[in-house]
This record gives C-alpha cells, sequence and structure tokens, in this order.
C-alpha cells in the first residue's frame, strides 16, 4: 500500500493524473470493455449510495414522489421539440434492430437485417420527451395538479473525452419532472429545487456552491431558464454540479398536455425538470482530496471511523477485541459507521495506508499497551492529525470530531474560492487573470456574441449570473456596453 500511496501522482506535477490515479487507486471505479463507460466499484457506489439516500428523503420531504419511466424513446418524440432535438441529436444512441441471430459462416452473431425496427428508438439521453408523452394520458384537469415526480436511473449520451464520473457516456442520475397550473409555481419548484441541490452540496458534501441563473448559450435545451449550483474544484476549474430547469409550456405545447382550470377554459401545463448526476462523485474527490488519497466529508462517508488494533499474539488481540467491541457497539448506536478491521491478513501500517487513501474521517488505533494506560490513538484525515484520547468517552469524542471534520473540510474548500475569486473591469485584466484560474466577476453586454468571442479568445465560459452578491451596473468589460451586473466567468470542467 506505501508502494500504491508512492504512485500517486501529485497534484502540483498533474492535477488531471492525480484525479484519474485516485478515481483507481482508491478503488472508486474502473474502465469497462464499453468505451466511454465505467465500471463503478462497491466503494464507488457505496459513497453514491450515500448520496442517493439522502437527496432521495430531501425530494420526499418536498413532496416528490419516484416513479420510472422507459430507457427506449421512439425517436419521433424527439423532434416535437425543436431545440431539445438540436441539444441532444449529436449525443443520442439508436436502436435499430430488435433481434440478433447466429452468423451462416459461424462467426458467432450477427444483427438479423429482417428485424429492423420500423422506427428506431433512442437510448434516453433525458427523459423530458417520454415523460411528457406520458403525462398526456394523466393531466386532464387542474385537480390533477401539479404532478410531482422523479426517477433514478440510467442515461446515455456519447461522449468523444471522458474521465471517469466526470463525463462518461453512460451515467447514473435522478431527474425530476413536474407539472404545475401557473408560471409562478412551476418557477417557484425549479428555485426550490436548486436550493435543495445547493443545501445538499454544502451540508453533505461540504463543497461550497453559487448560485445562479445560465445564460441563454449555456441553458439546458428546450428550457426557457436554467438555474445552476456552480462549484471550483482545488485546480480553480468550475464544475457544473446541478442545474433545474424552468422549461415554460414548450414540452406541454410539444405534446399536447392540456388542462382544464378552475374557469374551465384549456390551458397548457407548464413543467420544470432538475438532476444531479454521478458528476457529484467527481466534486466531491476534487474539491476535498489531497497528495495521500481521498478525503470524505463524515456526512458521505461509508465508513465514518476505522478501528485498527495492534497485536503480536491471539491473546492480545482477544483482549483488545474485549475492549473494541463495546465501543463499536455504542458508535453504531449513534448511528455512525464504524469497521473494526481486525484481520491478521495485513500489518497495522498497510491498514493505516489503506484507510487514508480511502479518505475514512477517523482512524483509531489500539494496542496491549493502550488498553493498560486507557488510552486510544485517534487520526483525522483532513489534517492526518495524531492525538491520544481517553477510552472513556471515546464514542461521544468521537462523534464531536466527526462533526468538526465536516465543518472544517466545508470552511477550508470555502476558503480555497474566495481566495481563487476575483474581480476585473478590464478585458485585458481578464485574459490575464484566467490564466491563473479560478471565478472571475467581470461585467458582460448580455449578448451571444460577446460571451461567444470570450469563449473562443479564452476558453472561459459564463458559469452562472449570480442569484444573490452584488447586483451594481456597469460597463462590459469586451464592448463597453451596459452591463446589468457582473455574472461569474471560469474555465471549467
Amino acid at each position: 500500500m506505501a508502494k500504491e500511496l508512492k504512485e500517486l501522482t501529485k497534484r502540483s506535477d498533474n492535477y488531471s493524473q492525480w484525479y484519474n490515479d485516485l478515481v483507481i487507486k482508491a478503488d472508486l471505479a474502473e474502465q469497462s470493455a464499453v468505451r466511454g463507460c465505467m465500471v463503478i466499484k462497491p466503494y464507488g457506489y457505496a459513497i453514491w449510495e450515500k448520496m442517493q439516500h439522502q437527496l432521495d428523503s430531501m425530494f420526499k420531504e418536498t413532496g416528490h414522489v419516484n416513479a420510472y419511466f422507459p430507457l427506449l424513446i421512439p425517436k419521433s418524440f424527439l423532434s416535437r421539440e425543436a431545440d431539445h432535438v438540436e441539444g441532444f441529436a449529436k449525443e443520442c444512441a439508436v436502436v435499430t434492430h430488435y433481434r440478433l441471430k447466429n452468423d451462416p459462416n459461424g462467426n458467432g452473431v450477427v444483427v438479423d437485417p429482417a428485424a429492423r425496427l420500423e422506427e428506431e428508438l433512442i437510448i434516453r439521453p433525458t427523459s423530458e420527451t417520454i415523460i411528457w408523452n406520458t403525462y398526456k394520458n394523466w393531466i386532464h384537469s387542474y385537480r390533477d395538479l401539479p404532478i410531482l415526480c422523479n426517477q433514478w436511473a440510467n442515461v446515455m449520451r456519447w461522449e468523444m473525452r471522458t474521465r471517469m464520473f466526470l463525463r462518461t457516456a453512460e451515467f447514473l442520475w435522478q431527474e425530476g419532472h413536474t407539472a404545475h397550473t401557473t408560471k409562478e409555481e412551476a418557477l417557484e419548484e425549479a428555485v426550490k429545487m436548486l436550493n435543495v441541490y445547493a443545501d445538499f452540496a454544502e451540508k453533505y458534501m461540504a463543497v461550497p456552491v453559487i448560485k445562479g441563473v445560465k445564460s441563454a448559450n449555456e441553458r439546458f435545451a428546450g428550457a426557457i431558464e436554467t438555474f445552476t449550483i456552480e462549484a471550483m474544484m482545488q485546480d480553480g476549474k468550475a464544475l457544473q454540479s446541478g442545474t433545474s430547469h424552468f422549461l415554460g409550456q414548450n414540452f406541454a405545447k410539444a405534446f399536447d398536455v392540456k388542462f382544464i382550470n378552475k374557469e374551465n377554459q384549456l390551458e397548457y401545463v407548464w413543467a420544470t425538470s432538475w438532476g444531479v448526476s454521478t458528476r457529484l462523485m467527481g466534486a466531491l474527490i476534487m474539491t476535498h482530496s489531497d497528495d495521500n488519497g481521498l478525503v470524505l466529508p463524515p456526512n458521505l462517508a461509508p465508513i465514518q471511523v476505522v478501528i485498527v488494533p495492534i497485536f503480536k499474539s491471539d491473546e492480545q488481540l482477544q483482549q483488545i477485541n474485549e475492549v473494541v467491541n463495546p465501543i463499536v457497539d455504542e458508535l453504531k448506536s449513534m448511528g455512525i459507521s464504524v469497521k473494526y478491521d481486525n484481520a491478521d491478513n495485513k500489518r497495522p501500517g498497510f491498514k493505516f495506508a489503506e484507510y487514508e487513501l480511502k479518505g475514512v474521517p477517523v482512524r483509531l488505533a489500539i494496542g496491549a499497551r493502550d488498553i493498560e494506560n486507557g488510552t486510544i490513538e485517534i487520526m483525522r484525515r483532513d489534517t492526518l492529525e495524531k492525538s491520544i484520547g481517553q477510552l472513556q468517552g471515546i464514542a461521544s469524542h468521537v462523534k464531536e470530531l466527526l462533526k468538526e471534520i465536516q465543518n472544517n473540510i466545508f470552511q477550508k474548500a470555502l476558503n480555497h474560492r474566495e481566495s481563487m475569486t476575483t474581480t476585473v473591469d478590464t478585458y485585458d485584466e481578464f485574459k490575464v487573470q484566467i490564466e491563473k484560474g479560478g471565478f472571475i466577476l467581470a461585467h458582460w453586454d448580455g449578448t451571444p456574441e460577446t460571451e461567444e468571442k470570450i469563449k473562443e479568445e479564452t476558453k472561459a465560459t459564463i458559469r452562472c449570473i449570480p442569484l444573490d452578491g452584488d447586483k451594481t451596473p456597469g460597463k462590459c468589460m469586451v464592448t463597453g456596453k451596459h452591463s446589468a451586473q457582473r455574472v461569474i466567468f471560469a474555465r471549467n470542467y
């Protein structure tokens, strides 16, 4: 394991390679036999499950229910909403046949040319079209509204350049799709879910985010407005970490979904959609981890505490077991996930390095001498600090320590973001600053042309128009024209 750590590329040498190394070495995921797709390994999936469980609870607390819609979508459905199909057409995987047959030449199986589908099916890149075709059957009157559905699913979008968790051809996500009687209600829903995502990112992932609105160029295909949470990674690049879309009546019109309102008049339904994906795993890794491996926030760590016994004989191990087992039970009774690793097939030093690499927030080590002294060694993963604690009351101490670690890694990430956020007034300043990385607050004239010029010349995009903060108008750094407020630019993943 020491060799494994030694082979982990340093962030300062090659941040991108460090990330790829860490995903593999921490046993989170690996490449699959299908180009652009990954295998999420048990430890990586355990983190995703904790994310999923917490988000699912938050969705249900806000009145949403889970459903499931088909993986395959008739091709004609994607033609109904023009912006939507244009946004996803180049990424779609298409099913053309429904059967294979044995190759007459004995070379395995081949596609049966006689089994061509009358209409091709698209593996879902997102589910607006199939869901709104379904909602047409569910919605007739204002009494049927609102519909507040979410689904946990996989989607497929062909990607040319992939990176595990951040951008893969197939990925896991949740997608909420809601239907409402009024524009105001739909907008309120879109903002509410944006706030749910922001709360989850900050309180559970310990990732500080900025809430904002996307520019027209960056908006979701088919949306009237896209709300976003933007996070900053350690290398100063931005990562879009969740989006919530106000769809207006676009999809209702595309699929002819109307309802009879209280005035007995027919009206098109108002819609939202919102989603986060396994990309959050990438955000978690890149925001907190270090050259020694993962650093996981306690609120999402599959193992929050590991206990490693130090022993030279079976008798010593038995003695340590008798002391540790009640501590394990007490920690579990507090809702803390704990692993007591008393296996004798690995040395303690190997175990220490392994759990450090995997980002376990707290490590406890105990030997026969510790039992005599009534003490135990405590190591916190966020700072790598070791201390000696008292066996008496250790469970309560660990519970408080986990809260302290959660708060500390959030504050560290927030301090980093603030240190890498700058304000510029001229385009020359901007060009210098963008090479240093981070978020740049600058005035923009609101036109797609200026936005595209900045992107072409600097590779920076508008991450969002912040919902909070300084709303002072000014002059565009490029054209000198009026600007309603500063927006956030950054290079991004």
